[in-house]
Formats: structure tokens, sequence, C-alpha cells
């Protein structure tokens, strides 16, 4: 499909994966179902960003609340992200740089260390910066983020008064990169659930009627298209 110059260059999108387990449920399969063809979705539309020229993508894959889940579900879900991690190697070869957001103290010891090779090896490159979000919720972010300039105030290397919004930010998990333009939720539901709730002050909300792994490269375009017809005043007139 031929796109308008600069359709979706540069942009940066926040996409909250929901509707896997009612995906399943309406097939009469096992939730965990769901999960895996989720997980093939999410490999072809973050292949499909990166040609598009999309700066950067945020992907919510399991929330700080996602453990109170069935176990079996959880124990799926961690499966898969493991199995992602192995994949995750050939994003390097795309010239991707790859981020992980979230507490990742509570996942396996061997996640942990995928992870931090991940990310260390793709530091450097120049793509699209590829962001997945696990065990991540927006408030605890927050709270970590004041709890790391509060530290700074009390080992003397800040002042209070020297606080600001720049500070907060640069205390995240996203450091240094662009807030979301718009983030959308597919599944017909109208809610952040959590999802970035510091960067997404001026995002554009963009929901769609259609369950995560139905979702395709064109679901992405429709998307894109009901953003770029959006007026961003962000505040003003």
């Amino acid at each position: 499909m031929s796109h308008p110059e600069n359709f979706a260059k540069g942009l940066s999108i926040g996409i909250i994966m929901d509707g896997n387990g009612r995906w399943a449920k309406q097939r009469g399969l096992a939730r965990t179902a769901g999960h895996k063809r989720g997980a093939e979705v999410f490999q072809d539309i973050t292949r499909y960003c990166n040609e598009l020229g999309v700066e950067s993508v945020f992907f919510y894959a399991f929330s700080t609340e996602n453990w109170r889940r069935p176990a079996e579900e959880v124990s799926t879900i961690m499966r898969l992200f493991g199995d992602y991690l192995l994949k995750a190697f050939d994003y390097e070869k795309e010239n991707n740089r790859v981020v992980f957001l979230g507490d990742r103290t509570a996942l396996e010891p061997r996640y942990q260390e995928l992870m931090d090779e991940i990310e260390t090896r793709t530091a450097h490159n120049t793509g699209m910066t590829l962001n997945v979000a696990v065990n991540y919720g927006g408030r605890p972010e927050i709270v970590r983020a004041a709890q790391l300039l509060a530290k700074k105030v009390a080992d003397g290397q800040l002042r209070p008064e020297e606080i600001d919004e720049a500070a907060m930010a640069d205390m995240m998990y996203t450091c240094g990169q662009k807030d979301p333009d718009f983030i959308l939720r597919p599944s017909g539901e109208k809610r952040l659930s959590n999802f970035m709730l510091w960067q997404a002050a001026y995002s554009e909300l963009v929901e769609m009627d259609v369950l995560w792994p139905d979702f395709t490269r064109h679901d992405l375009d429709l998307a894109i298209e009901e953003f770029n017809r959006r007026s961003r005043r962000f505040g003003g007139i």
C-alpha cells in the first residue's frame, strides 16, 4: 500500500495490546491461544512500524496488575516473552534499538540477563526504538521517579526547588525519548489502564473496535490516518 509522504515518519506510537483473551473465548479456545496469536501480531506490527519510518513504538505487553491473572495464563505470557527475547536479537540486524520499560527484578534472572544483553547490543542502533513494557505500570513509574529524585536530594545532589517536569522526565523509563504522539487501544475499550500516565499528557487517544489478535497492518494505517486528521493544540487555541 502506498502512503502520502511522511504518512508515519517520525511518529511515536503507544499500543495497548488488548483483547487476546476475548479473541480466544469467541473461538472456544483457551485464553493462552489468544496470547500466542497476539505475540505473532506484535512481531508483524513491529516490523511494519519500522518499514513506515516510525521513530518509536511502545508496546504494553504485561502490566503490574497482570500478575493477578490465573497462574497458567501468566506462565504462558512469560514463556512467550522468553521466546520473544531470543528472537529479539533479529531486531539488531534491522537496526532497531530495543528498550524494556518496567520493573524487571520480578522476572526470572535468565530473562533479566537477556533483556540487559539485548539493550546493550542494540543501544547504538540508529533505527526505530522498540519499547516493550513488561511488569510496567504508569503509577509505579512515577513513584519510582519521585523516589530517585528524593534520594538525590537526600544525598545533597539536588535541591527540592530544582525538581521540575524536566527532572521528573529524566527519571522515567522513557528518558530521552519523545512522548507518544498517540496511544492506540484496540478491542473497543476506552481507558489507559495505567499505561504511560506521565508521557500521555498530550497524546491523542485512538480506540479501535478490533481485538489485538485480529489487528492488521491495514488497521494500523487506519489508526495513523485518524491521528493525522487530529488538530493538536497542546492547551493553546
